[in-house]
């Protein structure tokens, strides 16, 4: 069982389905902490990013979720962390495989390209996914950033 909160952010563009995942989580009783934004009014999506991903990061969550228009706002930034490994995911499947094999641990949605219904079962499934480990370890483990 989860024993640390998912960490939850957007921008204006994703506002609207995280409060929709918001219902969902509250719903399942998934603990969870909320770092914005908190309307639908224009503001820049590294500010929401770079706060989830500090969380997960700092080891203060286990995982994230983030949500921009593309999704690929929010990714883009959080992967700047050396313990993050975001995944962009549209659908169960990709969410799935992001778990499976390269075990992500914050999930970034399209807000603008992603129904409410899909969303809240790709998120279902990332969170229930554990990670395969095996050669998918050796891999990850090759992840993080090397000196030339």
């Amino acid at each position: 069982m989860r024993t640390k909160k998912l960490a939850l952010g957007c921008d204006h563009a994703g506002f609207d389905l995280k409060e929709t995942l918001i219902d969902y989580l509250n719903r399942q009783k998934i603990p969870f902490e909320d770092y914005g934004t908190f309307s639908d009014v224009s503001v820049d999506y590294p500010d929401f990013a770079h706060a989830v991903a500090n969380a997960v990061n700092s080891g203060v969550s286990e995982n994230g979720v983030l949500i921009c228009g593309s999704g690929n706002g929010v990714n883009i930034t959080a992967n700047k962390y050396p313990n993050v490994r975001a995944a962009l995911c549209w659908n169960v499947e990709i969410a799935r495989l992001a778990r499976l094999h390269n075990n992500a641990n914050i999930l970034s949605l399209p807000g603008r390209f992603i129904d409410k219904e899909e969303a809240i079962k790709t998120l279902e499934v990332f969170l229930i996914t554990d990670f395969e480990g095996g050669r998918h370890a050796i891999r990850v483990q090759k992840i993080p950033r090397h000196s030339a």
